[in-house]
């Protein structure tokens, strides 16, 4: 709730992603460190923290645009 993460469901944990509000061009940078969300038509959900960044966190939601900065450090299963 108060660090830069976020939700994502098919992202591996640990990537750091972009995420810009298409509305006023605000962006922040967070790391998905779990998943979700399990709502229909939502694609991420940020803590507050990285919501507040972006947008006013009374509206509940917003267009975003999501872009990978580095997913480096993610685990990955080595087979």
């Amino acid at each position: 709730m108060r660090a830069y993460t976020a939700a994502h469901k098919t992202l591996p944990f640990g990537t750091i992603v972009r995420v810009t509000n298409t509305n006023n061009g605000k962006s922040v940078d967070v790391k998905i460190n779990d998943r979700g969300p399990f709502v229909k038509g939502r694609v991420i959900d940020l803590s507050r923290k990285s919501f507040e960044q972006i947008g006013n966190i009374n509206t509940g939601t917003l267009p975003v645009k999501i872009d990978v900065i580095d997913d480096s450090n993610t685990f990955r299963y080595k087979l």
